[in-house]
């Protein structure tokens, strides 16, 4: 009987070498795992979060620390009295300001490959310098910042708390409750 001594290191090796050539003809039969394809370049993924749930008036108010942040809640609840309006855009999109800008444009929700949402340009990828990750959305309460960290470190953390009894469209409200007589 023939026996075939290796040294460890060739041993490993070879058995790396023929794993290897398993899995190549094993890919190239068919029967390995099938990835799914990318969506083509500059097809931005959608977000989940609609863009006409975005729609109303709110009011707005941004922190630079995370302890501050219920104490801001509460401080745009209060600025109400002049609302920040998010409209529809003509092209499905929103209409905010980008951040130094005077004049709102319209703005896309985009998905972006690490699964968050973003809101920014439609020319530019998710998570580009002049979008805004949404942070959070309950559907009354939107909490956005900046990808930009320049721009992120002056502006803050943005927290818009939707105005009065306006909820998001398409959800039912409660109907009043009516007092016993």
């Amino acid at each position: 009987m023939f026996v075939l001594r290796l040294a460890p290191g060739a041993a490993l090796a070879t058995a790396a070498m023929l794993l290897l050539a398993g899995c190549a003809s094993e890919m190239s039969v068919g029967g390995g795992p099938q990835v799914a394809a990318a969506p083509p370049p500059g097809q931005p993924l959608p977000a989940s979060i609609p863009a006409q749930d975005l729609v109303g008036r709110y009011g707005l108010a941004a922190y630079h620390k995370e302890d501050d942040r219920a104490r801001t809640e509460a401080a745009a609840r209060g600025q109400c009295r002049q609302p920040y309006n998010i409209g529809r855009g003509p092209s499905g999109g929103v209409i905010m300001h980008l951040a130094d800008q005077s004049q709102p444009t319209e703005l896309m929700l985009k998905g972006g490959p690490d699964g968050k949402n973003y809101i920014g340009p439609a020319d530019e990828p998710a998570a580009g310098q002049r979008d805004r990750e949404i942070v959070s959305f309950d559907g009354r309460v939107l909490i956005t910042r900046f990808v930009d960290q320049e721009v992120g470190g002056r502006y803050g953390t943005s927290v818009y708390v939707r105005c009065g009894a306006e909820t998001v469209p398409g959800k039912k409200k409660a109907p009043p409750k009516t007092a016993a007589k």
